[in-house]
């Protein structure tokens, strides 16, 4: 039997990065793709406990089945363990995501939401994310390493509670792979204000992200920055394990 693998995103179940993604693997296994049915970019790890959710039927042929839905992509992940696999998946994957999820972008991503679940879920599971957020982004470039590291998660797993978070240059080559550490960032300027012709103000979300540690050499940031693709191996659990030395200070 095939192994069966579990997609969704966060850019919607039309987007190019997943349906690239689907034809990259859907030789080597059995591919139930469940995503937004539209965009839902920065809705990390939630889900809807006060809309009722739908099940829409995209497309089904040799292989591959592709079913939107309205919630967000937890949502997804969820409703397709559920009520769409009939077996459980070998592997879950969130992306390709139009638009980098390294460093503390991380903590936002729906596409990292999606890897997270598959994590909590005890499923394998990986991101891939390419730091282009055009809609007609090449994601040619990426296959080899695509299918190279999905074909090594099928064959050997991930340790209980880790996923993987794995970025992608925008790039028609790349240097190389680094493993490596989630770097320190932070968003500045988060938001613009804009007044509407009808009398009132509102805001946009939108921001600059700013490398907190540039000189560090060991980030996800710098791989990307000087054009190698970027693995970082996350752990949902989120015990600050060199805090808890000074726990008898604190239980006193």
């Amino acid at each position: 039997m095939r192994p069966l693998i579990l997609i969704s995103n966060d850019d919607g179940y039309q987007a190019k990065g997943i349906r690239s993604l689907t034809a990259m693997l859907e030789d080597i296994a059995d591919i139930i793709v469940c995503a937004p049915d539209d965009a839902r970019s920065g809705f990390s790890c939630a889900f809807s406990a006060t809309i009722p959710l739908k099940l829409t039927l995209r497309e089904k042929r040799e292989g591959v089945t592709v079913y939107s839905c309205n919630g967000a992509p937890v949502d997804c992940v969820k409703m397709a363990l559920q009520n769409i696999c009939e077996r459980r998946p070998d592997m879950i994957i969130g992306g390709i995501n139009h638009g980098d999820n390294a460093s503390v972008n991380a903590h936002y991503s729906g596409t990292m939401g999606v890897t997270i679940e598959g994590c909590l879920k005890y499923i394998p599971s990986v991101a891939y994310s390419l730091c282009d957020h055009r809609e007609d982004a090449d994601f040619e470039p990426l296959r080899p390493y695509i299918r190279k590291f999905t074909e090594k998660v099928l064959k050997e797993g991930l340790p209980k509670g880790i996923c993987l978070n794995v970025n992608f240059p925008a790039a028609k080559a790349f240097k190389g792979v680094k493993v490596c550490r989630m770097g320190f960032g932070s968003w500045q300027n988060e938001t613009t204000k804009c007044h509407h012709p009808r009398g009132y103000d509102y805001w946009w979300m939108v921001g600059h992200y700013h490398n907190d540690e540039p000189e560090a050499t060991d980030t996800d940031r710098w791989a990307l920055d000087n054009g190698y693709v970027a693995i970082t191996p996350t752990e949902i659990d989120l015990t600050a394990y060199e805090f808890m030395s000074q726990k008898e200070s604190w239980e006193e």
